[in-house]
């Protein structure tokens, strides 16, 4: 008897050009949304300032990973002869300590580079550190979600959404899940890229500002360039009516779909305080998102 032909892992991700535009709480309340009739995992990418496991009343997370994706430089004491290094250093990580005679490195400034050890290799050693976490959670409606959180003062965030994702991909197969919810970082750097690449389907969220009007077409060059189908909800759609339109005119040129059209309402920041999504809050977001659900399906 031949065997049934496993579901596709399909992945969806939610992106913004801007902060603050409702995105986590739109990725949340979908989730949600879809975990009620399909096994899902969720996966925060904003590795800089996640806060997605919060939207589900987690509070902790087993840390399963402590990931390095980036090198530092230290001095040795043959560093003494290396003062040319200062003055090279673009990211002005390094300074001269005159007692001592030797460089000294900030390891908050530092990205490195190599730079330091190609012009002093007696005296500069790079080495891997530890810069970020991942973290592994159940919400208690059932379906897992992975977090990476960078640690304080480090760099490398495009690398470490790669490396949380491919966590994320992993348990999502394990679990034979149809659907992965990724909540990307906002803007169009690289936990962005690194979000975006291999998605099956963009959600990209905006309001009705022409700042996040502007964000929104950058983050859209970005989709486009990897040739991945999107789709665009206008959140506090009802804040700035006649700006919609112009929006709208957008979605016609581009030849794209608004797929939905969310208000201004009080219960997005009541759920966040109660740590819940809001379509667990109010029953008439349950039909927009069952209707977001249906496009991305």
């Amino acid at each position: 008897m031949e065997e049934p032909i496993p579901n596709k892992l399909k992945i969806i991700t939610i992106l913004s050009g801007k902060g603050g535009v409702g995105k986590s709480s739109i990725s949340a309340s979908l989730a949600l949304t879809l975990a009620k009739n399909n096994k899902i995992v969720a996966v925060d990418c904003d590795v800089d300032a996640s806060n997605l496991a919060i939207l589900f009343g987690i509070k902790e997370f087993k840390i399963s990973q402590k990931i390095s994706t980036n090198l530092k430089a230290f001095v040795n004491d043959k560093a003494k002869d290396c003062k040319k290094i200062v003055d090279n250093c673009s990211f002005s990580a390094i300074s001269w300590n005159e007692k001592k005679q030797i460089p000294e490195i900030n390891k908050f400034l530092c990205e490195g580079c190599g730079v330091c050890r190609l012009l002093c290799p007696q005296g500069i050693t790079l080495k891997k550190v530890k810069n970020a976490v991942i973290g592994e959670g159940q919400t208690k409606y059932g379906f897992s979600i992975i977090s990476g959180q960078l640690e304080m003062g480090e760099s490398g965030s495009g690398k470490v959404v790669s490396l949380v994702k491919e966590r994320a991909l992993k348990i999502a197969r394990e679990q034979k899940a149809q659907y992965l919810i990724v909540d990307s970082a906002s803007g169009i750097g690289c936990p962005v890229i690194a979000s975006v690449r291999g998605s099956d389907y963009i959600l990209a969220v905006t309001e009705p500002t022409p700042t996040a009007f502007r964000a929104l077409k950058r983050v859209l060059a970005v989709v486009e360039h990897f040739g991945i189908s999107y789709g665009i909800i206008i959140n506090k759609w009802d804040l700035n009516k006649p700006f919609v339109a112009e929006i709208e005119k957008f979605a016609k040129d581009k030849k794209t779909e608004i797929i939905a059209k969310i208000p201004y309402d009080k219960k997005f920041i009541e759920a966040m305080i109660k740590m819940k999504p809001v379509v667990e809050m109010d029953s008439k977001y349950e039909k927009i998102f069952q209707k977001i659900e249906k496009i991305v399906r």
